[in-house]
């Protein structure tokens, strides 16, 4: 069974920076790809940035070099740093694995 536990949310300031964690564990692929989602209140779960294997990152528009997503593959771990962060980025940020498995989400607030 693969399970997924995110941390490293938090309440910042505008501008302010925070570095999510994501642990993995159980049959998690060494070729599977991971990700960061995310979910604001009365929206829809959106996607922010993944990472394959080989460290191909793909990021969204809004992330405009403001957020990195890396990994320790060794460790079943991924990670995003997230610098420059606005009040739009407020939401629940949920790290995914295999395209299928989903943590349990960590909150992010950012403050005006």
């Amino acid at each position: 069974q693969v399970q997924l536990v995110e941390s490293g949310g938090g309440s910042v300031q505008a501008g302010g920076s925070l570095k999510l964690s994501c642990a993995g564990s159980g049959k998690i692929s060494r070729m599977c790809s991971m990700a960061w989602y995310r979910q604001a209140p009365g929206t829809e779960r959106e996607f922010v940035s993944s990472i394959m294997t080989d460290g191909t990152t793909n990021n969204a528009d809004f992330v405009k070099g403001r957020f990195t997503i890396s990994q320790e593959r060794a460790k079943n771990m991924v990670y995003l740093q997230m610098n420059s962060l606005k009040p739009e980025d407020t939401a629940v940020y949920f790290c995914q694995a295999c395209r299928k498995y989903w943590g349990q989400g960590t909150q992010v607030t950012v403050s005006s």
